[in-house]
């Protein structure tokens, strides 16, 4: 580690603090991040949770911080001592169904005519990829996927849908995302999943966490209507360890 700090200190509250990273999120960030995150659940005595964002980890106290300049000694020593390569912070590899046809790809035409790029093509750039979850918000469960191939970079709408539907597979600037329920969003929607990404009765109820890796796997419309009528649709959504 280098003696500069690649992060910044915020006190949000009396009991929260923010550590905001400058850079986007490369695979080394996004690896700072999720250890780091595990070493102050670790060894932090009070932390009652933290919040992995884009760039940034917000962590939360039981009680009002005391002393702000020993507390910020206590994270900077837990950064200094950090070991990306370390197996503190496990991850998992995950396969998620997608139908990319008819009424599910909603803007794959849109997509196709203004990237030069044939709605196969698309497809399969979108599907070979194996991409990392950056994090998880702003709706619960939404998952952001750092490793868009950069042939389907393509920004944000400027006039955002009322209405996306739960399951929603979408492309926004750099990133692809999926919708975990009905709402509104301003994402390019290329698919849909059959599979449910978030469920509150669930112990952990995202069955992602930061850091996994995922990539999808292309199903027609015959096959997303069955996965998705059986009683435990989330035998398809394949962990790998």
């Amino acid at each position: 580690m280098n003696n500069k700090l690649p992060f910044t200190f915020f006190r949000m509250h009396p009991k929260v603090i923010l550590l905001e990273w400058e850079q986007d999120p490369s695979p080394e960030t996004l690896k700072e991040l999720i250890h780091f995150k595990a070493n102050i659940l670790k060894y932090s005595m009070g932390v009652s949770q933290i919040t992995q964002g884009y760039c940034s980890l917000l962590v939360q106290w039981k009680e009002d911080i005391i002393n702000y300049s020993d507390t910020k000694k206590e994270l900077i020593a837990l950064y200094s001592n950090l070991n990306i390569n370390s197996t503190s912070a496990k991850t998992k590899h995950w396969t998620l169904p997608v139908c990319y046809e008819g009424e599910f790809a909603l803007d794959l035409e849109h997509l196709s005519s203004e990237l030069k790029l044939s709605k196969d093509t698309i497809i399969e750039l979108h599907s070979k990829t194996i991409y990392t979850v950056c994090f998880i918000g702003f709706l619960p469960g939404f998952l952001y996927l750092n490793g868009l191939d950069s042939k389907l970079f393509f920004p944000r709408k400027k006039n955002p849908r009322l209405v996306i539907p739960k399951g929603a597979v979408a492309i926004g600037g750099k990133q692809t995302g999926i919708y975990p329920n009905e709402s509104p969003g301003g994402w390019h929607i290329i698919g849909n999943t059959p599979i449910s990404l978030f469920n509150t009765k669930n112990e952990t109820p995202c069955f992602a966490t930061s850091g996994d890796t995922l990539s999808f796997y292309a199903v027609d419309e015959a096959k997303y209507q069955k996965i998705r009528c059986i009683k435990n649709p989330k035998a398809y959504l394949t962990k790998v360890k």
